[in-house]
């Protein structure tokens, strides 16, 4: 089944070049079935990329998914045009009065500041008290999963020595969990990040689970009884040449910067190296959407707790 967005979005394009069922919003009104309703709190910086990436995975599904935007009234984006902002994103006093199946929250370039030090801060914190009683699941990434972490449960970030940047292996460890349902043992993981958390501080949380995890990334993957609030530190939606993009941006801006680990083949820089985590990334979306949303969520939304 498709994934149902706005008709004029620009990943529509992209999305129709790759075989992704896509139904706008005139095809869609003259079905007769109550699609997923997912909503995207989109804080990185290139909105029409990740609006891409996450809709590419959102929609290789069997389910109808029906996506909304939001953005930050207290915060400008710099990297995104006022119309597309205007035109596709809805802000979260339009839609606080509604309930979701799902919401997805983003990562965010801000790993440098405290999460107080953010100025959109308060404004996440109302929406992420919100989710617990208009949302069924809740799939927190990177800077998003953080930030989830710390407001839900008190769970600092901590600085890297550098930055944890490539794509790296990582492991099943509760193997009942559906999340993973059908992963290989080991499956790869873009990560770009100079943050992380301390497992001993997940562990000492009954609420929360460890999942998955990596040798050299740490946690991976965490969440909550019935996966109302999933938390997942890496980039699997990410492009072929998203890693690319950011080390070459790194070096131009003279930033201390390596080269980033298991990512270009012999280690010779090349604009798109080959994807080592696609099918992974569908799978974990793929679960995600059937047994921690569609197969869990209240029909009548507005029965949510």
């Amino acid at each position: 089944m498709p994934i149902k967005i706005p008709t004029d979005l620009p990943a529509k394009k992209v999305l129709n070049s790759e075989n992704i069922f896509v139904m706008t919003e005139t095809r869609a009104g003259k079905q007769d079935i109550r699609p997923l309703k997912i909503l995207l709190l989109n804080l990185m910086p290139k909105k029409i990329e990740t609006e891409t990436q996450l809709c590419r995975l959102l929609g290789n599904t069997p389910l109808q998914v029906e996506l909304e935007l939001i953005m930050m009234t207290s915060h400008a984006s710099k990297n995104t045009s006022e119309d597309h902002m205007l035109s596709f994103y809805k802000t979260f006093a339009d839609v606080k009065d509604q309930n979701f199946d799902g919401m997805i929250i983003t990562g965010a370039p801000v790993e440098h500041l405290k999460f107080e030090e953010v100025d959109y801060w308060d404004e996440l914190c109302e929406i992420m008290e919100w989710s617990k009683t208009h949302v069924w699941s809740t799939f927190h990434i990177c800077w998003g999963a953080q930030a989830g972490l710390y407001y839900h449960y008190g769970i600092k970030k901590h600085d890297l020595p550098e930055k944890l940047f490539g794509v790296f292996p990582h492991k099943v460890e509760k193997k009942s969990s559906m999340l993973f349902r059908g992963f290989d043992d080991t499956f790869m993981v873009p990560q770009s990040r100079h943050t992380t958390i301390d497992r001993a501080d997940v562990e000492k949380l009954p609420e929360l689970k460890i999942l998955a995890s990596s040798k050299e990334a740490g946690v991976y993957a965490m969440a909550t009884k019935l996966g109302r609030q999933i938390f997942i530190t890496g980039h699997s939606e990410y492009d072929a040449d998203t890693l690319y993009n950011e080390y070459m941006r790194d070096l131009d801006a003279g930033k201390p910067i390596h080269m980033p680990e298991n990512y270009f083949p012999n280690g010779k820089v090349t604009p798109k190296p080959p994807v080592t985590w696609r099918s992974s990334a569908n799978l974990l979306y793929s679960n995600w959407l059937n047994y921690f949303v569609y197969q869990n969520t209240p029909y009548d939304l507005s029965s949510l707790k």
